[in-house]
């Protein structure tokens, strides 16, 4: 009798194994977030809100890339320790689930941002951010019209301090005229 097995039991441990590892793997560490993409105006605050799930407390860290540099923003690990760059010390906040708060926003905080999520094991993943910082027009606007209103009032001083200034030479002129004017003697008239 011919006896055919498709699988070996060795076989079947190997593949149970690597199917069990690669399952491990795809789900050690999880980033979800809401929204990748922001946008702000100046002096507002952000947040990126992300809900990390890893094997282990997971170590958060945060980076800023732009055209120009790439930084750090700060690393940490929930319960153990919490360490922003001296740069964003006083605008950042970092929150245990992997989220971070950025306060007091300026032109040169847009680009992208990244967070990345090693477990114990030392694996890693990265996810990505874009955060787009807009001029406040109104602002500027408003300081536009308090400038024009300010040098508007200065012109307006010196339009006045001009003409009482001439008013001034005027009555010194008139009055060294009548200084200069013989007085009205009675002159008495010569026979000739």
């Amino acid at each position: 009798m011919w006896h055919f097995r498709l699988w070996d039991v060795q076989d079947v441990a190997v593949f149970l194994s690597i199917t069990l590892y690669m399952f491990h793997l795809a789900g050690a560490i999880s980033i979800r977030s809401p929204q990748r993409s922001l946008t702000r105006s100046v002096q507002e605050d952000v947040f990126f809100s992300v809900d990390v799930t890893c094997n282990g407390i997971p170590t958060i860290q945060w980076t800023f890339m732009s055209a120009a540099v790439s930084r750090s923003i700060g690393i940490w690990q929930q319960g153990v320790y919490t360490n922003i760059t001296e740069d964003y010390s006083s605008r950042v906040q970092s929150y245990t689930n992997g989220s971070m708060g950025l306060s007091d926003l300026r032109l040169q905080d847009a680009g992208y941002y990244v967070v990345t999520v090693t477990d114990a094991a030392g694996s890693s993943k990265d996810a990505g951010f874009v955060l787009k910082v807009n001029e406040v027009l109104y602002e500027d606007l408003q300081y536009l019209s308090v400038s024009a209103l300010a040098l508007a009032c200065l012109a307006g001083l010196l339009m006045l301090a001009m003409w009482l200034l001439d008013k001034v030479y005027r009555k010194i002129v008139a009055w060294r005229r009548r200084k200069q004017m013989p007085e009205n003697d009675a002159t008495e008239l010569q026979p000739l």
